[in-house]
C-alpha cells in the first residue's frame, strides 16, 4: 500500500495536461468551481486511452480539482509504474476493449442534475387538456355549520348514517360533532355498536338510540358494562334491561351510585316493595335518568291538595306510573274538573286514574255531550253507570254508539255549538 500511495502522484505527474478535463470544461460542468456539488453517485472505474477520468465505486461528494504538472518524469519510474499498472490497475487497452463507448460527462450531470430540477409550480399555466384531466377532491372545510360538508371526508360520519343517525340533531351541539369527527370508527364506535346489540337492541333502534344518546360513544366500555352488571344484581332481567335502556337513553350513562341512589329514594318515598319498585322503573325508566324535583312536588300534591290518601297515591302510580312526573298544572287542572264539575268522589277516581294520563279538552268534550243527552252517570250504584275508563280510553266512533247512543255526525255538530 506504501508503495502503491508513491506511484500515483508519479504516475498522474507522467500524463499530459491535455489529457485531463480543463478547467475550462470544469466550470462549464461545475456552476461554482473549488465548491463541493450536493449529489451523490456511484459508478464503476472507467479509463480510456484518450481521456483518463475516475470516478470511485463508492458514493462520494464530486469536487472540482486540478492536479499540478511536474516538470521531470524517468524512464525507469515510467516502467515502475507500468508494471504497477499490470499488477493494480487495469490497462488502457484492456480497458479500452471493454468500453467501446466513451462516457459523456455532460450526459451523465444532466441526468444526474434533474433531481435539482424544482417541482412544478402551482401558478404555472397549463393547457385546456391538462386542466380538464386533473381530478380533485373537494377541499374539507375549516369551519362549518353543519356535518353534512364532512360526511364525505368520515368514515365514521358516513357509517353513522347508515345506521339511522340523525347528524341534523347531532350538529346543534358542537361539543358532541367536534367530538365525533376526532373518532375512528374501529376503535372507538364499533365496541360500542356490539355492546348495544349484545345488550338487545335491534338495528332498526340504533340509530333512534345514537341520535339521543350520541354521548354514550365517551363512555368506558368497561363502565358500560358494571352498570348493567348492577342492574342484574337487582334482579331486573335481560328483557327488563333492554326494555330500559331503549326506553331511557341516557341510562347506562349514569354511575352506579346514582342508579343506587335513585331506587333507594323511590322506595323510601313510595314506600313500596321491591318489586314493585322492580316493575315501576321498567315501565318508566325515566324515573332513573331525570329529575326528582317533579315527583317529590306530585307527591305532596296529591297529599296536601288533591286530599289523597298514601296508600290510594300508591295505587294510583303503580298503575300509572307517569303520574309521578305529569305536569302539576295539567293534574291539578284535571283532578278540579272530574271531581268538582262531574262529581266524581276521590275513591272512584283512584279507581280510574287514567284520566290524569287524558287530554283534559277530550274529557270535557264528551262530558258536555253526555250532560247535554242526559246520559252523564258516573256513579256505579245507579242504572246507566258509565265508568272513567271508558269516557275517556274508547275512540269517538265506539264512544258515540255504545255509550252517548249517538251518531258522530250529531257529536260533531254539538262540538260546532261549543
Amino acid at each position: 500500500m506504501a508503495l502503491l500511495t508513491q506511484w500515483i502522484p508519479r504516475w498522474f505527474n507522467s500524463i499530459k495536461l491535455n489529457s485531463f478535463i480543463t478547467s475550462t470544461q470544469l466550470r462549464n460542468c461545475f456552476p461554482r468551481p473549488g465548491k463541493t456539488l450536493l449529489h451523490e453517485f456511484s459508478a464503476q472505474p472507467r479509463m480510456s486511452s484518450d481521456n483518463f477520468f475516475l470516478q470511485w465505486g463508492f458514493k462520494t461528494y464530486r469536487t472540482s480539482s486540478i492536479w499540478n504538472n511536474s516538470s521531470q518524469s524517468t524512464i525507469s519510474i515510467r516502467q515502475e509504474i507500468n508494471s504497477a499498472q499490470n499488477t493494480m490497475l487495469p490497462s488502457v487497452n484492456e480497458q479500452s476493449l471493454k468500453t467501446q463507448k466513451i462516457p459523456n460527462f455532460d450526459s451523465e450531470l444532466s441526468l444526474e442534475g434533474l433531481d435539482n430540477v424544482p417541482p412544478l409550480s402551482p401558478l404555472q399555466p397549463i393547457s385546456e387538456e391538462e386542466a380538464v384531466q386533473i381530478i380533485a377532491d373537494p377541499p374539507l372545510p375549516p369551519v362549518s355549520f353543519t356535518l353534512r360538508d364532512y360526511v364525505d371526508h368520515s368514515e365514521t360520519l358516513q357509517k353513522l348514517v347508515l345506521l339511522g343517525v340523525d347528524l341534523s340533531k347531532i350538529e346543534k351541539h358542537p361539543d358532541a360533532a367536534n367530538c365525533l369527527l376526532r373518532m375512528d370508527f374501529e376503535k372507538d364506535i364499533k365496541q360500542i355498536l356490539l355492546f348495544l346489540k349484545d345488550l338487545g337492541i335491534e338495528d332498526n333502534q340504533l340509530g333512534p338510540f345514537l341520535t339521543k344518546n350520541y354521548a354514550i360513544f365517551s363512555e368506558d366500555l368497561e363502565n358500560l358494562k358494571t352498570r348493567v352488571a348492577y342492574l342484574q344484581s337487582k334482579n331486573f332481567n335481560k328483557a327488563d334491561i333492554t326494555q330500559m335502556v331503549r326506553n331511557a337513553p341516557f341510562l347506562l350513562n349514569f354511575s352506579v351510585e346514582r342508579l343506587d341512589n335513585r331506587l333507594g329514594f323511590f322506595q323510601k318515598e313510595l314506600e313500596l316493595s321491591v318489586k314493585k319498585i322492580r316493575d315501576l322503573v321498567v315501565r318508566l325508566p325515566r324515573l332513573l335518568t331525570g329529575s326528582l324535583e317533579p315527583v317529590k312536588e306530585n307527591m305532596k300534591v296529591y297529599r296536601l291538595e288533591l286530599g289523597f290518601k298514601r296508600n290510594e297515591i300508591q295505587h294510583m302510580i303503580t298503575k300509572i306510573p307517569k303520574m309521578l312526573t305529569i305536569n302539576k298544572r295539567k293534574l291539578t287542572e284535571t283532578f278540579d274538573y272530574v271531581h268538582n264539575v262531574m262529581s266524581i268522589p276521590h275513591h272512584i277516581i283512584v279507581r280510574f286514574p287514567q284520566v290524569f294520563n287524558t287530554r283534559l279538552f277530550k274529557v270535557k268534550e264528551r262530558h258536555m255531550f253526555l250532560a247535554y243527552l242526559g246520559r252523564a252517570q258516573y256513579d256505579p250504584a245507579k242504572p246507566n253507570y258509565i265508568s272513567l275508563d271508558k269516557l275517556v280510553s274508547m275512540p269517538d266512533e265506539v264512544f258515540c254508539e255504545e255509550i252517548a247512543k249517538a251518531s258522530v255526525q250529531d257529536f260533531e255538530k254539538f262540538l260546532k255549538t261549543l
